[in-house]
């Protein structure tokens, strides 16, 4: 019986990785064991950080959410909930870029949650 090897599936592999590994610093972009160390570790934080951007942007639009809603003399909360009572369905996203680039309207909506605050 022949002898088998793993070669070309092992290249490929290996090469896999190293083209992974394009763009790092010194020998982890050129030797296969540090450059796989790096990868995987980047591979880890890409995953960690998709759900840390998430909360990141959550917690930006309720700064500025909440910075608009000062301005009004309402605090974050009575904004929200306020909005929530009044049967207002919009999201984070939406309230802080209005808060931002329409003040005219997010004043508006200021208003429609005083009116159906506690």
């Amino acid at each position: 019986m022949p002898r088998a090897t793993s070669s070309v599936a092992r290249n490929k592999r290996k090469k896999k990785i190293l083209k992974e590994a394009r763009g790092q610093f010194g020998a982890r972009s050129k030797l296969y064991r540090t450059a796989k160390n790096a990868v995987e570790r980047g591979w880890a934080y890409s995953y960690r950080d998709r759900r840390v951007r998430k909360r990141d942007f959550r917690r930006l639009w309720i700064a500025r959410i909440n910075a608009g809603a000062r301005q009004h003399d309402l605090s974050y909360s009575r904004f929200i909930s306020g909005l929530r009572n009044a049967g207002v369905e919009l999201n984070r996203k939406v309230l802080a870029d209005l808060a931002i680039r329409e003040p005219e309207a997010f004043a508006e909506l200021a208003r429609i949650a005083r009116e159906h605050g506690n």
